[in-house]
């Protein structure tokens, strides 16, 4: 079995949701070593996520973003983590909902997304910085 690890830094992005399959194929160009195995994306901070939705329209994310606004609201007054802005703590909320890491199948040294599949990072902050992130592929 092969295994290989990336660790790369993503460039800050505007708040929303960002397609990032390229950037991760580009980091470890050991995954065409691979015929069958898996991919995990994981992404090392707690006011950010990691998802795979939609890579064709752009609406998609743009909904994805008013949605989750909708559905995690800033400057709610029960929230007790305030320190850092309004954004922070449903920063935190949105990125447990949605994850931290996802896992994709390798296939003949390719990942095994649909047609219309890409993966997001998910930048939750409105001054996020830059994301570390941690690329680990496995198989043989």
């Amino acid at each position: 079995m092969k295994i290989y690890q990336q660790h790369i830094r993503l460039a800050a992005r505007r708040r929303g949701f960002h397609l990032i399959t390229n950037d991760v194929l580009q980091a470890l160009p050991q995954l065409r070593e691979i015929s069958i195995g898996m991919l995990q994306v994981f992404i090392q901070h707690t006011s950010a996520s990691l998802t795979i939705n939609e890579n064709a329209d752009p609406t998609v994310r743009m909904d994805f973003e008013m949605y989750f606004n909708k559905a995690v609201p800033e400057n709610d007054p029960d929230y007790e983590h305030d320190y850092e802005g309004s954004d922070d703590m449903p920063a935190h909320l949105k990125a447990a909902m949605l994850g931290s890491s996802v896992t994709i199948p390798i296939t003949n040294g390719r990942p095994a997304l649909g047609t219309w599949q890409g993966i997001y990072l998910c930048e939750h902050r409105n001054h996020g910085g830059n994301r570390s992130v941690v690329i680990t592929a496995w198989g043989t």
